[in-house]
């Protein structure tokens, strides 16, 4: 299992709107997502999205990276691929 992540800055209504609304087709590749705002900025958000692989979450970076769908935001951590290591419930 591999995730795309990255924080963004910006007018989260409006970017969260643009997300929603799949520009670049990340339903047909990945497995979901999850959204964060932050509760100090919330022009804060915070993104994971799930893949299979690695390797479609690096393609579907790529994607996202040559793309226009982060020209209104600003980048506080760039698409980025990871890994689970460990997860746990309390």
């Amino acid at each position: 299992m591999a995730f795309l992540v990255g924080v963004f800055e910006g007018d989260f209504d409006a970017w969260k709107e643009q997300f929603l609304s799949d520009p670049l087709g990340r339903a047909q590749v990945a497995k979901g997502h999850t959204l964060l705002q932050g509760v100090d900025n919330p022009n804060l958000a915070f993104v994971r999205i799930e893949f299979d692989s690695a390797e479609d979450a690096s393609a579907f970076a790529e994607k996202v990276r040559g793309s226009t769908v982060l020209d209104n935001v600003t980048v506080k951590i760039p698409p980025t691929v990871a890994e689970m290591v460990d997860q746990a419930s309390y």
